[in-house]
């Protein structure tokens, strides 16, 4: 790789603005903030609206979809139509 080209990828921190869990991982995005991890270092912190740990398919709170009322309003706007041949 060429030196001076690339972005820093670094320990990061991202917090959920949600639940305010935080996750520790390594990324090229950068902040002006910064957060004291347990660890006793210091970290950029990026606060993100969305993580798996508030994500309604992830938690489990996911709705199904009302396939059947759309089925329902297509017939009656459209009817049964058959294909001519």
């Amino acid at each position: 790789m060429k030196s001076g080209i690339h972005p820093d990828y670094r320990h990061v921190v991202f917090r959920d603005a949600t639940t305010g869990r935080q996750f520790l991982t390594r990324s090229t995005a950068a902040s002006e903030l910064t957060v004291e991890w347990p660890d006793g270092r210091t970290y950029p912190l990026i606060v993100v609206d969305v993580t798996s740990d508030s994500h309604p398919f992830w938690t489990g709170n996911a709705r199904p979809v009302d396939r059947a009322g759309r089925v329902e309003r297509f017939r009656r706007r459209y009817g049964d139509r058959t294909r001519a041949t």
